[in-house]
């Protein structure tokens, strides 16, 4: 108690409180500071990789690993101010990386997944993609998710792990693609008209390419029908509307032709049983 009433006595409140208020002044502006300074360095380093023609999704990636880094660093030098010595500081999380690493597996793997995705670039932004189990249009890579946006403009969040250790389709990675289609007709229908109905709609589509030339023949003998396989190329932008337009078109040039898309439908036969009584 002596001691303490000695050190009270001693202590000059006003100067303790001032320097305390002073140093805690400069820990917020170095960190206010460091902040505009992480959002400058990665606005600049965008720009930079950007003017390079640098991948998109590189670019995010790049942008925000160059924020947490000059963020970490100005929370460094704040601390430092604390009297808190950065290789001190280093030390302590070094010494801790072990159990957070632990506690973060699924999140240091989705993070080492991330980096793997931009390093080997199975997909860029823009393009429209099945990954992880869902499907829709990458948005962003961040460090441990990629955002999709699926064709209902919902947003989706698919951890990066999940995207890497699953197989990746990349519908817009080629400039063209094949719509697949199977038409059926009806048995009694002359099957070399019915050929020669669906190639005019197809050499007549201004979307659909004359290289590679659209492809139409007979794929099997269902139970209701003959089926026809329809393979047009199209750019990748067209797809979706080329694949309607050719049914409805396809539908409307049949009819015309007289020749008939059956039903499902199964043929029952009767057999009379004679009395033997």
């Amino acid at each position: 108690m002596e001691q303490l009433s000695n050190y009270i006595a001693e202590t000059d409140f006003t100067a303790l409180f001032v320097n305390i208020g002073t140093r805690l002044i400069l820990v917020l502006l170095i960190y206010i500071i460091g902040r505009w300074m992480a959002r400058i360095a990665q606005k600049v380093l965008e720009k930079m990789l950007r003017h390079r023609g640098v991948d998109e999704v590189l670019v995010d990636f790049l942008g925000t690993v160059a924020n947490v880094a000059v963020t970490v660093i100005a929370i460094i030098a704040a601390l430092d101010q604390l009297g808190i010595a950065p290789a001190s500081l280093l030390a302590v999380v070094g010494a801790a990386s072990l159990a957070v690493g632990l506690a973060l597996k699924d999140s240091l793997s989705n993070f080492a997944a991330g980096v793997m995705l931009v390093l080997f670039r199975p997909f860029t932004k823009g393009d429209f993609v099945d990954a992880g189990g869902e499907s829709g249009t990458v948005d962003e890579v961040w460090l441990n998710s990629t955002r999709l946006v699926t064709p209902d403009n919902k947003v989706v969040l698919v951890p990066n792990a999940q995207i890497w250790n699953g197989a990746i389709t990349n519908y817009s990675a080629k400039d063209t693609r094949r719509v697949d289609m199977v038409i059926g007709v009806g048995y009694d229908d002359d099957l070399k008209k019915t050929y020669e109905v669906i190639m005019g709609v197809l050499n007549e589509h201004d979307k659909i390419l004359k290289d590679p030339a659209p492809q139409v023949w007979v794929n099997n003998l269902g139970d209701s029908s003959v089926d026809f396989v329809v393979r047009p190329w199209v750019a990748k932008a067209d797809y979706w509307s080329v694949w309607a337009d050719v049914l409805e078109r396809t539908k409307v040039a049949l009819d015309e032709a007289g020749i008939s898309i059956p039903y499902p439908q199964s043929d029952v036969h009767w057999h009379q049983v004679a009395n033997q009584d």
